[in-house]
């Protein structure tokens, strides 16, 4: 046992020297965040695959460049995210914007001037408009002998190769040929956009190509490392995956979600031991708190150390 440290705040500190001190009171979520920022380092100075989940809106809320300069560093192996991240990192990048909005609007009022709202993020209904004609556009650039048997992987690194803004991070997987997956890509404005293709065209995913190439990822890694930002499918996904190597070495997950409801958001990381997702000892921390406050704070310091 040791006392509790007092945390000392100093002018110009840097974002790492905070959470230095954090890691020296060491107590509740303080304590607790700077544990995680020491996982996210051990992954990367450990050369693992790391592999980050997306759930929740990451890109509406800001998080896009900050995902794509850690996929451009090789932080980033791989990808798991719902199909709404894929949507909004695309409308950016097609010259679309997310607004800052008020929880409490007046939500009649915003369906009459064309806005959607995700809390206190607005997106535009139009910028929708151009998303659609985009896609529609780019599936019948695709060879039919492909667009037949496509992976979602495989359809997400092809829209990669279209989009020419630098911080886009599905731009960014493409460049730096890290792979995306989407197990719920139907679920979503581009999976609408999809069906409405297969209405004229022929088209299919095959979503156990995903399956297999994920597996493949992780059972040649050494060592394997996830962030989880909120939980879900992505998290499901990713930690399924590590099933097959008897459990991830280390995992951080930020959520706003509890255990009690006994839903996978809410779960802690360890209940994934006796699942065999996790190894015994794997170093692993659940931190309590919105993902676009810690996540950035956590890549900043991961800068700081590493990079």
């Amino acid at each position: 046992m040791r006392r509790v440290g007092q945390i000392e705040i100093k002018p110009a500190m840097t974002v790492d020297s905070l959470i230095g001190e954090y890691g020296r009171a060491g107590v509740l979520g303080a304590g607790k965040l700077a544990e995680a920022c020491s996982i996210f380092e051990e992954m990367v100075r450990d050369d693992a695959t790391v592999l980050l989940g997306l759930a929740g809106p990451m890109c509406a809320s800001g998080l896009r460049k900050i995902i794509s300069d850690l996929i451009r560093e090789g932080v980033i192996s791989g990808i798991v995210t719902s199909g709404a991240n894929l949507v909004h990192d695309i409308i950016e990048a097609l010259g679309g914007h997310h607004i800052v909005g008020d929880f409490r609007a007046d939500d009649i009022e915003l369906h009459k001037k064309g806005y959607g709202r995700i809390g206190n993020v607005y997106a535009k209904v139009e910028d929708f408009v151009s998303f659609e004609d985009f896609v529609q556009d780019f599936l019948r650039t695709i060879p039919e002998e492909d667009i037949e048997n496509l992976s979602p992987r495989e359809l997400i690194t092809e829209i990669g190769e279209h989009l020419e803004d630098r911080d886009s991070f599905i731009r960014a997987a493409y460049e730096n040929n890290v792979p995306i997956f989407s197990p719920g890509i139907s679920d979503s404005m581009l999976g609408l956009q999809l069906f409405f293709f297969s209405q004229t065209n022929r088209i299919s995913l095959n979503v156990l190509k995903d399956m297999k190439e994920l597996s493949t990822l992780v059972l040649s890694s050494s060592k394997v490392g996830a962030i989880f930002l909120g939980g879900g499918l992505p998290k499901h996904y990713i930690m399924g995956a590590n099933l097959l190597r008897e459990g991830f070495d280390y995992a951080v997950q930020i959520t706003l979600d509890r255990e009690e409801g006994g839903s996978l958001s809410g779960a802690k990381l360890e209940e994934g031991i006796s699942w065999g997702k996790a190894k015994e000892k794997a170093r692993v921390a659940t931190v309590i708190g919105d993902a676009t406050i810690i996540f950035p704070i956590m890549a900043a310091s991961l800068m700081e150390r590493v990079l």
